[in-house]
């Protein structure tokens, strides 16, 4: 007894400053065993509980799955009989869907063919009319190679200096035959001085002849033209440009001298340039030089300007013709004035003709109305007589009838007495 008393009152460990013997561990050890077991029993049971209710869910759950089951089949049949019905609408309608898709295949099939063929005749037509216009642009590309010709050979022309004063003479004659009369211009007249200008124009009231001349000088410009397109430098261009100054006032200066002459040729001179644009360009870039020609009484003109001044010329010279015509004119026109006076006397004879005419036929018109009016009326008066005398007639036929008369017609004389007071009456 001592022994097994010291036996569990062996000392094992300290904890927390205390002594834990074995006594107290295997004290602690029961306690423990006792826990567990406890602890078990109670998880054993919950288990239990919990087995049971799953096991009520499950059948809950199970008889709710062969309710659902049992609706899903219920549903399924109905829904074989709707697929059924459906499946005989669907087979009604891909039926008719086929119909009319064929019907619309065979109307789009012929739409399309009638298409295509409509397309081929307008490409056909589209086709013959490009081969037509390829034939115009052939002739226009001839005609283009023809003009690019003619263009090289106007290069050769101005190229040449007595060529191009050929061009430039050819042009300023066209201008002064188109505008003025045969007789009042000459070319390549001979002056006093043994100069000869390409045009001389007469003046009217014996005034001196007025000079054209048409050498412009085209080298230069052309030269100038060619600095400039070429980019040959600024300098080529200022010398090319100082090259034409000169030039054309050297020619100026020659028209001056050589063909302003007192009392043989007017005080100014024309120098035709045969180009609007070479015009221009001097206006333009060359004012200096286009104030030393008219300081020098020489006016630099295009084509536009020389015919404008030949129509002046024309109608100067039309005044003069007139005013030399005028005695003529005068003679005419007092002739012409007797004629209108006589005319004049005619005229009114033939109106008091036409006055006593209209004067007799308002007088027949008048008896014609007088005429239509008392028809009318005379018209008016028998029927109005006639529906007067119907109706005694009527009423007095059966005493006629009974008492027989030595007259025949004894009732149209008081009518006709009536009818002739009557109209007695109208005339008064």
């Amino acid at each position: 007894m001592d022994s097994s008393t010291d036996v569990f009152s062996t000392r094992l460990f300290d904890l927390g400053g205390s002594a834990v013997t074995l006594g107290h561990a295997l004290l602690g050890l029961a306690v423990a065993l006792l826990l567990l077991f406890g602890w078990l029993a109670l998880a054993l049971t919950r288990a239990n509980r919990l087995r049971a209710q799953a096991d009520a869910a499950a059948a809950a759950r199970t008889a709710q799955a062969d309710a659902r089951l049992a609706e899903i089949l219920k549903a399924q049949s109905e829904m074989q009989g709707r697929m059924g019905t459906m499946a005989e609408l669907f087979g009604a309608r891909q039926a008719e869907l086929n119909q009319s898709i064929g019907q619309r295949l065979d109307g789009m099939t012929q739409r399309i063919g009638t298409t295509l063929t409509d397309q081929t005749r307008t490409t056909h037509e589209n086709l013959s009319k490009l081969q037509e216009r390829l034939a115009v642009i052939d002739t226009a590309q001839a005609n283009i190679q023809s003009l690019a010709r003619d263009v090289v050979g106007l290069q050769a022309i101005l190229s040449n200096k007595q060529t191009r004063g050929a061009f430039g003479q050819s042009r300023m004659e066209t201008i002064v035959q188109d505008g003025l009369p045969m007789g009042a211009f000459s070319f390549q007249p001979t002056l006093s001085n043994g100069m000869r200008p390409d045009c001389t124009i007469a003046m009217p009231n014996d005034a001196p002849d007025l000079v054209i001349d048409a050498k412009f000088p085209l080298e230069a410009w052309n030269a100038m033209r060619a600095a400039e397109t070429e980019g040959s430098g600024e300098q080529a261009a200022q010398s090319a440009q100082q090259r034409f100054r000169r030039d054309i006032e050297v020619h100026i200066r020659d028209i001056s001298e050589k063909y302003l002459l007192a009392g043989e040729t007017q005080d100014t001179a024309f120098l035709f340039v045969p180009s609007e644009s070479i015009f221009a360009e001097i206006h333009e870039n060359f004012e200096a030089i286009v104030h030393k020609a008219q300081r020098a009484r020489v006016v630099i003109v295009s084509p536009s300007l020389l015919m404008l001044s030949i129509q002046v010329i024309q109608a100067l010279l039309k005044d003069a013709r007139m005013r030399e015509q005028a005695h003529l004119i005068q003679g005419e026109v007092l002739r012409l004035m007797e004629d209108l006076s006589r005319l004049d006397d005619r005229t009114r004879k033939l109106q008091a003709h036409f006055s006593m005419a209209q004067k007799d036929v308002d007088l027949i018109l008048t008896s014609s109305d007088k005429l239509s009016k008392r028809g009318a009326k005379i018209e008016a008066l028998e029927f109005a007589q006639i529906a007067d005398d119907a109706k005694p007639a009527a009423a007095t036929r059966p005493a006629q009838e009974s008492a027989p008369t030595t007259q025949q017609n004894p009732k149209f004389e008081p009518r006709s007495t009536t009818l002739k007071l009557r109209v007695v009456d109208e005339d008064e």
